[in-house]
């Protein structure tokens, strides 16, 4: 055949032109020190060994690179699987791994070769850890020593992490469980398909089920799911590799050794599989095995959960454990409303125990709401339970006998748990020597580390609570100026904490409880410190029209000149109260240090901008109805940060875009449609169509059909045509999130170009709900910073300030 002629293909590339174009497909940067400083290893993460001798120190690349991010992965069941690996999507990559000695801060790197290293399991008595390690082909097993600082691979042994982490350490503290590779074949894939996929649903079944992405599709999908998460279950020696196989294979997705190492609870999935929901509702098999795997008791078949109400829970037992404090007893959860949360029901819940495998399960208490589990103190009596109600959003605080099921549970406390002035903080569990996590207790006292939040911000604390009498004793709290956590016990007279300031970097620091004497652990330095220490910051407090308190963080980029006004970016993620009382609390941090880190907003501030940061954008009203005024609510929160800013003097209003991500970038689009106090906007990963989200979305609990009128005026889909500030639109083409999926906002950008809108839309490959490549996330910053010098930095002042819409 004859080659087209010069003149030919010249003719065509002019006439197809028009039709093809786009922006060029090739990955940006943003601009400098932005691009180098995004990409810089970010200081390690730390963990502190039970025994508390030493510090494990982990440092890695700050994200992956695109082409990890694109290694062939399964979509089964609500999961993502590498099917070379037989275990998740890779990410980021450890580069080093020093193990520190506190006693005297020496430092012995760990020789194990560089690659995909997963979070260290430590044993108990702190002698051995467990490490994970892909390949490109196969999951390995790896313990470190902690006396020698020496590591070797188990040989021969190929863990299974498709369900989950695959391994746990035995009582003993030298032996581990652990899931292996069985090997099943994948089953080819059809070159033809051999018929329709059907569904179909029976009279009266409700099946109510939220925006689920990465199902099963066909039969091939769950015989692919089968091959891949069957596993063995095996006892592996940590020192001399024996491995010893329990049980058979099964699909394996949970597994527990009782406190006395004699029995196994065990969860297997089982058929039939579901087109609508994950695994994790998928039909289950609760049993009790010996430690040799025989089944000594079937304590629960789960059906298929696809019909378990809005807002409810499934009937049967749940949250299935070991009762600490008892060789080999269990407990859970049971509902006695049927699950549903609208049924007329009192009691709701009951927390049953099983003493024995073999005996008869006894009512240890019952609760009016919802029972949120139970946690027992190390002298294995004294027990705390929980009890929400939901609808309310309160909740109770019980203490319990554990030895005693008879005795009466005795009321300690109740409040809103959306109050976080008043929360009490949380109580502090410590592993023992059988690798048990009871709560840390001396004498009759228990401790509670908690935020500290206030009206001037957050100061951590860490109290000494007798839940008999109620006293409390503050034992440490954070120091003015700084924001300080509680990250463990070393002893009995020592906390270490997690110490930094809007100068300063988060390091870690030795405190004596008695008289606060401190001794410095860790001198990391952060990539990008000089520049954040340059940033101001400022706790906002104000009102909006109808009285309710608001407030943000309002950082100022360095060098910032005083008196000149600033563009700006205020960035936010609505939040449901039940009472105004709740939603004018202040939970910003503003003595924090500034991390920059991935896809941050908060890099805008090297480019120039001011931004007021997690601005509150409350909905309050009533658990069911308070979206009823969601547009209106939400518009008076806008108005009330613009009228924020400028007061400051600060920023320049007529120059401030407004920006979220998931359901903050919902809010985003809103926002454009509903108001004109915004220069532009950015969207990352929202849902924008709410008929596609018709079983109810974030705490949104009725249905489409309950509410259509909710649903329309909660869609800025079905307002496009009133968004005509610039929009950019960014969205991971992989998204997994619930109800996000990617054609939200492909159909909004095709809604707003069709009137007349301005809009850019930008589709990441390979990412999912958060952007986590290197390449995808200087890409979005570049879009980010580019959008914003455009339509914001750029913006002619107007002569005046518009209406509202």
């Amino acid at each position: 055949m004859r080659a087209p002629s010069r003149f030919v293909l010249a003719l065509l590339a002019f006439v197809l032109a028009p039709l093809c174009a786009q922006d060029a497909v090739v990955y940006r940067s943003p601009p400098e020190p932005i691009a180098s400083l995004v990409a810089a290893e970010p200081p390690p993460s730390v963990s502190l060994s039970p025994c508390r001798r030493f510090l494990l120190l982990e440092y890695g690349e700050a994200m992956p690179a695109i082409d990890v991010l694109s290694r062939p992965h399964l979509k089964l069941a609500g999961l993502r699987v590498d099917a070379t690996t037989h275990g998740p999507q890779l990410g980021t990559r450890t580069t080093k791994l020093v193990l520190r000695t506190l006693a005297d801060d020496s430092e012995r790197t760990l020789d194990i070769p560089a690659g995909h290293i997963g979070q260290g399991l430590w044993s108990a008595d702190g002698e051995r850890i467990a490490f994970t390690r892909t390949t490109d082909h196969a999951i390995e097993l790896w313990i470190a020593t902690t006396a020698t600082a020496t590591v070797r691979k188990i040989p021969d042994v190929t863990l299974n992490a498709v369900l989950g982490a695959p391994a746990e350490w035995l009582p003993d503290q030298k032996t581990l469980l652990c899931r292996l590779v069985v090997d099943v074949p994948l089953p080819p894939e059809p070159r033809a398909p051999a018929g329709p996929n059907v569904q179909e649903t029976k009279p009266g079944e409700k099946a109510q089920v939220r925006t689920n992405p990465d199902m099963l599709q066909s039969e091939y999908d769950a015989r692919c799911f089968e091959a891949l998460a069957t596993c063995q279950l095996a006892r592996i020696d940590a020192d001399g590799g024996t491995v010893t196989k329990v049980g058979v294979p099964a699909l394996l997705d949970e597994f527990e050794t009782s406190p006395d190492g004699e029995y196994l609870l065990a969860g297997t999935v089982e058929r039939p599989f579901s087109f609508l929901v994950g695994v994790r509702d998928f039909p289950r098999r609760t049993e009790v095995w010996t430690k040799q795997g025989a089944v000594v008791r079937v304590l629960h078949k789960a059906p298929l959960r696809e019909n378990v109400p809005i807002g409810g829970v499934p009937t049967g037992p749940r949250g299935v454990g070991w009762l600490y404090g008892h060789p080999h007893a269990l407990r859970w959860t049971e509902a006695l409303d049927g699950g549903d949360p609208n049924a007329e029901a009192d009691p709701r819940d009951r927390v049953v125990v099983l003493p024995e495998p073999v005996a008869e399960p006894q009512t240890w208490f019952q609760t009016k709401q919802r029972a949120m589990g139970v946690s027992v103190a190390a002298d294995g009596h004294l027990a705390l339970a929980g009890e929400l109600d939901r609808k309310q959003r309160r909740m109770k605080q019980w203490r319990l006998d554990a030895q005693d099921l008879s005795a009466p549970p005795v009321l300690l406390y109740e409040r809103s748990m959306q109050d976080v002035y008043g929360d009490p903080g949380q109580p502090i569990a410590e592993t023992r020597r059988f690798g048990q996590r009871p709560l840390r207790q001396r004498g009759d006292l228990l401790f509670r580390s908690g935020a500290g939040q206030s009206k001037d911000g957050s100061r951590p604390f860490l109290d000494s609570w007798n839940p008999v009498t109620g006293a409390i004793e503050r034992l440490w709290q954070c120091a003015d100026g700084r924001y300080e956590t509680f990250a463990g016990y070393l002893d009995d007279e020592r906390i270490l904490i997690r110490s930094e300031s809007p100068t300063e970097p988060p390091n870690y620091i030795a405190v004596s409880v008695a008289n606060g004497a401190r001794k410095v652990i860790t001198t990391f330095r952060d990539p990008a410190q000089d520049f954040a220490s340059k940033i101001e910051k400022r706790l906002l407090r104000y009102q909006r029209s109808d009285g309710v308190a608001l407030s943000g963080t309002l950082y100022l980029p360095p060098g910032h000149e005083p008196g000149k006004q600033l563009p700006a970016l205020v960035w936010a993620y609505p939040q449901e109260f039940t009472q105004a009382s709740d939603a004018g609390q202040v939970r910003a941090a503003p003595t924090r240090y500034t991390r920059f880190a991935g896809i941050s907003h908060l890099w805008l501030l090297l480019a120039g901008y001011a931004v007021l940061d997690d601005a509150a954008m409350p909905i309050v009203g009533p658990q069911r109805t308070a979206n009823d005024t969601f547009v209106q609510q939400l518009v008076q929160n806008a108005e009330a940060s613009i009228k924020a800013l400028a007061d400051t003097g600060i920023v320049d209003v007529h120059r401030v875009a407004v920006g979220g991500h998931s359901y903050g970038a919902f809010m985003t689009a809103n926002l454009l449609c509903h108001t004109d106090v915004f220069a532009a906007g950015i969207a990352r990963s929202g849902a924008y169509n709410r008929s596609l989200t018709p079983f109810g979305f974030q705490n949104e609990e009725r249905t489409y059909w309950e509410a259509p009128e909710v649903y329309q005026a909660m869609s800025p889909f079905a307002h496009a045509d009133k968004i005509k500030e610039p929009i950019l639109l960014i969205h991971g083409e992989d998204d997994n999130n619930q109800g996000t999926w990617p054609i939200q906002s492909q159909r909004l950008f095709a809604a707003i170009k069709g009137h007349g809108g301005t809009a850019r839309l930008c589709m990441l490959p390979h990412e999912a709900h958060g952007y986590r490549a290197k390449e995808s996330t200087l890409h979005c910053l570049a879009e980010m910073v580019d959008w914003m010098d455009r339509w914001v930095k750029n913006r002619p002042v107007p002569k005046e300030a518009s209406g509202g819409k």
